[in-house]
């Protein structure tokens, strides 16, 4: 017996799937992180392999600075047709309980970027070190697992933490515009000027889990937390965005 949580969490999936910019948002998650995983790697991939003070593990992933932007991209787009054209409305028809909707809604992306996450991150690393010939390093190396892993979970964080701005915001092109200039600009030119105060930014704080040995208070896992604790903040804002508000 298919019981109400199951139907709706069912009926999220199909909306994905059946609409294309989110489910290319999705696969472009795995397909631009691996490309330039190749690109780099076969061209510049060994060039400063040797240098002493070099992060073969973070090198790695090297590529997950553009996964990521996908990965935003997933979240924002997933949320943002439901405030289009009253379609969100129609789901509050169907769903009246906001909660459940909202709930459903956020575990279908978070459990798809989570999974898209995983084959990246681990594709990634694996194809990476393809190029490395003599500096290559396997799962078995210290850190290169719980890199692996946190990779994957890092990517879902971020995707989790663009929905949920997007359930605040109403619009994918409020939180693009902002949040992939942050990432790709903003966060290094604060990191310059506030020193150790960046380390708790969200990229910042979810990539510790991707060096070998991190540097600071943070450690691996706490840094990733910090990341969790910034996208569970943004959902609970979408939460009562679309608690308070009108359809």
């Amino acid at each position: 017996m298919t019981t109400p949580t199951t139907a709706v969490l069912r009926s999220e999936w199909i909306k994905i799937k059946s609409v294309r910019s989110v489910l290319f948002s999705l696969i472009a998650v795995f397909a631009a992180t691996l490309a330039v995983t190749v690109l780099a790697f076969a061209t510049v991939g060994q060039a400063e392999a040797d240098d002493a003070g070099h992060d073969l593990l973070l090198s790695a992933f090297y590529a997950l600075n553009f996964g990521q932007i996908a990965a935003i991209s997933f979240g924002a787009t997933a949320l943002s047709f439901e405030f289009l054209n009253g379609a969100l409305r129609i789901s509050l028809s169907a769903v009246p309980r906001r909660g459940l909707l909202y709930a459903a809604k956020m575990s279908v992306v978070g459990g798809l970027a989570l999974a898209m996450g995983m084959v990246t991150s681990f594709a990634t690393f694996l194809v990476g070190q393809m190029f490395m010939g003599e500096y290559a390093i396997g799962l078995g190396d210290p850190g290169a697992l719980r890199a692996s892993f946190g990779g994957g979970i890092y990517l879902a964080l971020i995707a989790l933490f663009a929905a949920g701005l997007t359930a605040v915001l109403r619009s994918a092109v409020a939180v693009l515009s902002t949040l992939i200039p942050f990432l790709l600009i903003v966060s290094f030119v604060v990191g310059d000027i506030a020193g150790g105060i960046a380390r708790y930014l969200p990229d910042q704080a979810g990539q510790l889990v991707l060096h070998q040995h991190p540097d600071g208070s943070l450690g691996p896992w706490a840094g990733l937390a910090v990341t969790a604790v910034w996208a569970g903040t943004a959902l609970l804002a979408g939460w009562w965005r679309l608690r308070t508000r009108d359809a």
